[in-house]
């Protein structure tokens, strides 16, 4: 089949659309139930928290009905009520005072759980932030001095959630000691690569092993801590491990990952006509970096094909802050890419794109560029170089009016970096 490459742009929104289909929130929790969940349970409460935190807990308080005795989700934004749950506007990526009043509204709900009770933990990308309940000898104002300087440091995501679980009593399992002696059922919707469950929203009701050493160790590798206030006099304790006696009566379970969004990715690419590829290359490490190098080892030989190809990897990258302009990590990834593909002759388009529709502090939820990119930009007196190294991508693409705009979509498994070769 012949595909036109003028029409990249509907390639793009009708393959990222099946993606977002795959990692509906809400699907994914109607289809993982079991009834046999709920046997013998006398009461059934809700705690979660995640992007995806309002579109899980209406799935599950349908099903639910009056078995529902109430809940508790933290949230970044509350777009609509649902009945017996109570929503909590929290922070992201910093945690805020809200993201406290949601810890502390859970441990009131599951403050007199018995043995004949169900808790429903509702996790998802971004409950790390959203919901928290310190140790007591740690404040907001240095769990956020503490999250601005690992957001910039590039820190990748499994080192920032073990130095945020020692500082908590809801993180690394702190949420399954709440809830006992109930039994918990954790329904995981993953946003990290791999999906090792301990990580994603830093495992609310999942062993930790990780330890308070592994944590200040973190600190030291990413931080000056002498720079920090009185960062290197933070208390840590010790999280809930895997001989811990409460986990015999906790059952977690994945049920959406970046995997499933990359299997309906690559069947949409295919029923437009592309041969579609799912290579096992992670999207990770520094943003501007990933791509050339991926181009390199993967890419390179499918360039010069007849036939159009369709890459599709998952993953997430960092960003080391160096600049002042406005961007994030999946605009960051295309603008390096852009940069790249200047001058090369194949019809290539590379996307990057957030499942939750948020790209850093843009609106934008990513973007897309092909080898005409640095032109068209320079036409408008604008430099690709210099703005990469101001961590300006978003300012390059909204000029060139390539970001891809979906607004927030109420799920998060990753993102997704798409590479279409038209020969």
């Amino acid at each position: 089949m012949m595909l036109d490459y003028a029409d990249h742009r509907f390639h793009l929104d009708t393959i990222l659309r099946a993606a977002l289909k795959a990692a509906d929130p809400a699907e994914a929790v109607r289809r993982h139930w079991q009834e046999s969940d709920f046997e013998g349970a006398d009461r059934i409460f809700i705690a979660g928290a995640g992007k995806a935190g309002v579109a899980m807990a209406e799935a599950a308080a349908n099903f639910l009905g009056p078995r529902l005795a109430g809940g508790v989700v933290a949230v970044p934004r509350i777009t609509y009520t649902v009945s017996r749950v109570t929503f909590v506007a929290a922070g992201h990526p910093k945690p805020s005072a809200g993201s406290l009043r949601a810890g502390d509204a859970v441990a009131e709900l599951l403050s007199n759980t018995t043995e004949r009770d169900l808790v429903i933990a509702l996790i998802s990308g971004g409950g790390s932030a959203l919901l928290e309940k310190l140790v007591p000898e740690v404040t907001l104002d240095d769990l956020q001095s503490l999250t601005s300087e690992l957001l910039r440091s590039g820190a990748p995501i499994n080192e920032f959630n073990c130095v945020r679980k020692h500082l908590s009593q809801i993180k690394g399992g702190g949420l399954a000691r709440i809830a006992a002696p109930a039994r918990v059922l954790s329904l995981i919707l993953s946003d990290v690569i791999d999906d090792p469950l301990d990580v994603i929203a830093s495992g609310p009701t999942v062993p930790d092993p990780t330890t308070v050493e592994d944590a200040m160790a973190v600190l030291r590798k990413y931080l000056d801590l002498t720079g920090f206030q009185n960062l290197s006099g933070l208390t840590f304790h010790e999280t809930a491990k895997p001989a811990d006696p409460i986990f015999s009566r906790v059952t977690n379970r994945l049920i959406g990952s970046n995997a499933l969004a990359r299997q309906a990715t690559a069947e949409a690419a295919r029923s437009l006509g592309f041969t579609a590829h799912t290579p096992p290359v992670t999207v990770q490490g520094e943003a501007r970096e990933w791509f050339e190098k991926t181009r390199r080892e993967v890419l390179r030989k499918h360039f010069a094909s007849d036939a159009p190809q369709a890459f599709i990897f998952g993953g997430e990258t960092t960003v080391t802050v160096r600049g002042n302009g406005m961007g994030g990590r999946n605009q960051e990834l295309v603008l390096a890419a852009a940069i790249a593909l200047e001058g090369v002759p194949q019809k290539v388009v590379v996307a990057s794109v957030g499942t939750d529709g948020v790209d850093g502090p843009t609106p934008a939820a990513g973007a897309f560029a092909t080898p005409e990119s640095v032109s068209r930009a320079r036409a408008l007196g604008l430099d690709a170089v210099t703005m990469l190294a101001n961590n300006d991508s978003h300012s390059f693409f909204s000029a060139l009016g390539d970001c891809i705009i979906t607004g927030p979509t109420g799920t998060n498994v990753n993102d997704l970096v798409i590479v279409l070769v038209y020969g």
